[in-house]
């Protein structure tokens, strides 16, 4: 090219750049989100509630976050943990997502964890409860972090709750996967502690539909039942157990009772307990409005799993104020995020020092009444009792919980079962 074309060249592209940049938004970058849920599948309603959680979040604050334009990326894992692994990977390298967030079950957040390590981007448990992600397992991960539970979390308060309430004997009837055996495990560690007994345990393979196998082997001489069921397992059990003439009460762990699957049971659940960091029954004004604009948005009352979203793009937003709208990396990210104590829906949270929250837990009846000016009666969670400020350690302290072995099958012991 001569010299004189160059120089005539020169205007048009200083005049193209110029234009180019009076059009560009002059506001804070894109933040690029990856989202990791079961769209498809026998949990594609749970993934729809965790889906729907973080999007009303994002439509309340006009697509920002912490002022940054929000580019949101949602990936369908089919509730299979290789699955959500090829879908983290897919949005890391081809996305280029500056964070992904999700995974439903305890085992895919044990699958995810270890790709948010390798490629060194920050991973936000929104969902996956599984123990060991902020426990023995965390210095693996450092661009880990969780914003929901801990499986055990909830279900030690629920234990002593038992306990309180003067049951002896119970028999433990829980899903055949992590998530089952760190529910139970939890729930079995306090009830024990406090003087009770787990006098069976019988663990039907996740996805159960038919429980008649196993109800006639309940031993009769319990006082109650602990269960813990997911997805359609939840809808099943209760109506299969009362249908065969078991009457005993029936204490659940949080997903047992959560409301994605409450308003499609029956009579049959009414004074059911269970335990849980959220209920859309909290008779909170915040509560209350969120439950009304999602209801109205979506025509159904939020469950946990879209709560424990909309609470994760609360805590995304103020983490991003701090940082000035601007992406700060990871690592800074994490340091940002465990230093809010955020007031959400569900009620206070802190960050404990392995990036874990420390909530409310709350343990649930449920009855059948109004809530909120609605007018006709619904099955509702309502809190009968809150243990406020409740960590991952309960009341062990984290050296000595951390000194015992994971809740699995066979952790606890079933001392008692004979």
């Amino acid at each position: 090219m001569t010299t004189t074309k160059r120089h005539r060249l020169a205007p048009m592209l200083f005049g193209s750049c110029l234009a180019l940049s009076l059009a560009a938004p002059a506001s804070a970058e894109e933040l690029r989100i990856g989202f990791v849920a079961p769209l498809t599948g026998i949990f594609a309603q749970v993934g729809k509630d965790m889906q729907d959680g973080f999007q009303l979040y994002l439509d309340q604050h006009g697509g920002k976050l912490g002022g940054a334009d929000v580019k949101f990326i949602v990936e369908d894992e089919q509730g299979k943990p290789d699955t959500a692994v090829t879908k983290a990977k897919k949005l890391v390298l081809n996305d280029k997502v500056h964070m992904f967030i999700g995974g439903l079950l305890a085992s895919s957040g044990y699958a995810l964890a270890p790709v948010s390590s390798a490629e060194k981007t920050l991973y936000i448990s929104s969902v996956a409860a599984a123990d060991d992600l902020t426990q023995r397992d965390l210095k693996k991960y450092p661009y880990f972090i969780r914003t929901s539970w801990t499986s055990s979390q909830p279900h030690h308060a629920l234990g002593q709750w038992a306990c309180d309430q003067g049951y002896k004997k119970i028999v433990s009837v829980a899903a055949d996967y992590a998530f089952g055996y760190e529910v139970a495990g939890g729930f079995q560690k306090a009830f024990e502690d406090c003087g009770g007994q787990i006098i069976q345990k019988i663990w039907p393979p996740l996805g159960t539909k038919d429980f008649g196998p196993y109800l006639p082997t309940i031993k009769a001489d319990a006082d109650a039942i602990f269960s813990l069921m997911v997805g359609p397992m939840s809808l099943q059990f209760p109506k299969q157990l009362r249908g065969a003439g078991i009457k005993k009460p029936i204490i659940g762990g949080g997903t047992s009772y959560d409301e994605f699957a409450l308003p499609f049971m029956g009579d049959e659940v009414i004074g059911d307990v269970s335990g849980l960091h959220y209920s859309a029954a909290l008779p909170t004004p915040k509560n209350e409005a969120f439950v009304k604009a999602y209801r109205t948005k979506y025509g159904k009352v939020p469950s946990y799993y879209s709560e424990n979203n909309y609470t994760t793009a609360q805590w995304i937003d103020e983490a991003m104020k701090k940082a000035g709208g601007k992406w700060p990396g990871p690592e800074a990210f994490i340091k940002i995020m465990s230093e809010i104590k955020l007031d959400s829906v569900r009620g206070p949270i802190a960050m404990d020092d392995m990036r874990n929250p420390v909530q409310n837990i709350y343990i649930k009846k449920v009855e059948k009444k109004k809530m909120f000016g609605y007018e006709k009666d619904e099955l509702w969670n309502t809190v009968i009792k809150t243990y406020p400020n409740v960590g991952q350690f309960w009341t062990y302290g984290k050296d000595k919980f951390l000194a015992q072995p994971l809740y699995s099958r066979d952790f606890p012991p079933c001392k008692f079962c004979n």
